[in-house]
């Protein structure tokens, strides 16, 4: 089984309620087990900032899934949460990201792991350093030194 990492947002509709029900939808999903999954955090939109905050929190799950499976069922959530990609960055209900998958990158043109831009996303880097801060994000480093990196003041704890 492989330890996969994936990264939630919402900023609609109840953002806390949506990341809650997501994660119960994550330890439903076959041939996989939610291990542990992180805080809630508030953070500021990446793009248009006429917006609300978003709400963040990173999960761990083990799979026997492939990744492109794993993405179809992480897309069928979000549908069910009424997910429209409508604008790059937008409002979301849910926003469901596999952010690693082992330590084997994966290259595919609906999937790209480790996720391009996890290490320079705080909404990423301070759940998961709750969760592994030793965690190596391959050519990238481990988490715990690159949240250094990250601005102070744009990630802040919920719950």
């Amino acid at each position: 089984m492989a330890n996969v990492y994936i990264g939630l947002g919402s900023n609609t509709e109840q953002p806390i309620n949506q990341i809650t029900r997501a994660l119960s939808e994550l330890s439903a999903l076959p041939s996989s087990q939610l291990v542990e999954h992180s805080g809630l955090y508030q953070t500021r939109p990446i793009g248009p900032q006429n917006q609300p905050d978003f709400v963040n929190a990173v999960a761990q799950l083990k799979t026997s899934l492939s990744p492109l499976v794993l993405l179809g069922h992480l897309q069928i959530i979000e549908r069910r949460h009424r997910r429209l990609r409508i604008q790059k960055w937008g409002r979301r209900t849910l926003d469901l990201d596999i952010l690693l998958y082992g330590h084997v990158p994966f290259r595919h043109p609906r999937l790209t792991i480790p996720h391009p831009l996890m290490h320079k996303r705080g909404f990423v880097l301070i759940p998961l350093n709750e969760l592994k801060p030793d965690l190596m994000i391959p050519g990238k480093g481990k988490v715990k030194n690159l949240i250094k990196r990250i601005k102070p003041g744009t990630v802040s704890f919920l719950t």
